[in-house]
């Protein structure tokens, strides 16, 4: 396994990260998720991601289980909360910690960042990032971030605001692909600048959950080798059978830091058919977004802003 920095934090994490949706799908029983989680931390990888809306909580719940008996403490655990109130997102915060079996989850992040209103509510006075705050203060966890997947100037904005409210974020995540790169990109626009504040980038949909395989440009290796040859901490992958597992590790084993040259050719494989995001259906399409299909999430706008629309 190849680690790498976290940011600036003095932390170190693996290069591939596991995945936590896929942990609870119809098809993956407890049995091989525990599996899947366990003997990728025995093969090297620390970097665990998971969200508190994955599969209503089951996602948690499994990877909790698989952190017992001695492996949360090999782990760098993440997840991701969608409450943008104070009340909401500690609310999730709680559950969080209940699901995984922890006192203390080093990483929670801001989830689907994709309207221009979500920097203003989660940063506001009332919002929840205070809730992060406090949760950090009282031990709950140790570092903060945020994620998003359908424009690159939402995660902007959301760096802009957070700048201007003296707030400084740890990690943030993003889809990173051999598609992005020409279709509203996050490589070209976010990347430099995470990587130019010492922010821990985190890659994540680099096969699109699958979708890019089916263009026929590239195999599944090399666009899993393509995310990790950017200048991110870790590469999020999605793993629901022992073969796509053993891919995964493969990409890494045989991973090499690639050229100019090989990047560029890989990139004109792929120009066409990335040039306006049908393989990137997170970025086109509505269904991924799961705050957008479920608004009571993320929970009330901020109080004096209810106070003034009653007043109006």
């Amino acid at each position: 396994m190849l680690y790498r920095p976290f940011g600036n934090t003095g932390e170190m994490v693996s290069l591939l990260g596991i995945g936590g949706w896929h942990l609870g799908l119809k098809h993956v029983d407890e049995a091989l998720s525990t599996r899947f989680v366990r003997e990728a931390i025995d093969r090297g990888v620390n970097f665990l991601d998971n969200c508190w809306d994955y599969n209503a909580g089951l996602s948690e719940e499994r990877m909790g289980k698989a952190l017992r008996d001695g492996y949360r403490r090999k782990a760098f655990l993440m997840t991701k909360i969608d409450g943008r109130s104070y009340a909401e997102a500690m609310r999730q915060i709680e559950d969080c910690l209940r699901r995984l079996e922890t006192d203390c989850i080093d990483l929670v992040q801001h989830h689907e960042i994709q309207r221009f209103e979500d920097p203003f509510r989660i940063l506001d006075e009332e919002g929840a990032q205070l809730a992060l705050e406090d949760a950090r203060k009282a031990g709950k966890l140790r570092y903060t971030g945020f994620t998003g997947h359908k424009d690159p100037l939402m995660h902007l904005r959301m760096l802009e605001i957070a700048k201007e409210r003296r707030v400084r974020f740890d990690a943030v995540q993003l889809p990173l692909n051999v598609m992005d790169a020409h279709y509203r990109s996050f490589a070209r626009m976010v990347l430099p600048e995470l990587v130019e504040d010492q922010i821990a980038p985190l890659a994540m949909k680099s096969l699109a959950n699958g979708h890019i395989l089916k263009s026929n440009t590239v195999t599944a290796i090399e666009a899993l080798q393509y995310a990790m040859n950017l200048p991110v901490a870790t590469v999020i992958t999605g793993i629901d059978t022992l073969p796509i597992f053993e891919q995964a590790f493969e990409a890494v084993r045989t991973f090499r830091p690639m050229g100019d040259a090989e990047v560029a050719a890989l990139l004109a494989r792929t120009a066409e058919k990335g040039r306006d995001g049908s393989y990137e259906l997170f970025k086109t399409t509505s269904i991924y977004d799961g705050t957008g299909a479920h608004p009571e999430w993320m929970g009330e706008e901020p109080k004096r802003l209810r106070d003034l629309v009653v007043t109006i």
